[in-house]
């Protein structure tokens, strides 16, 4: 999958879409896609990255406590 780097708008390929939509990691393996040669992977941060289109990720891809707010107070303390 392919997302863009939202300060450079460079094309990054995401090596392990697992790491994309796991919540608990801030960040992903990708390439930058320039020319024809595969870059060399590293990590990039999931706040630096948006869809092509410079749509943000969704929040429970880069949000473990997205949906906190839904869950129920048991007034325990807890």
């Amino acid at each position: 999958m392919f997302l863009k780097e939202r300060k450079s708008g460079h094309l990054v390929q995401v090596v392990d879409l697992t790491e994309l939509v796991n919540p608990l990691r801030s960040q992903v393996t990708g390439r930058y896609h320039h020319g024809e040669e595969a870059q060399e992977a590293e990590p990039f941060n999931k706040g630096d990255l948006v869809f092509p289109s410079g749509e943000t990720l969704p929040g429970c891809w880069v949000d473990s406590h997205y949906r906190d707010d839904e869950i129920p107070s048991t007034g325990m303390g807890v």
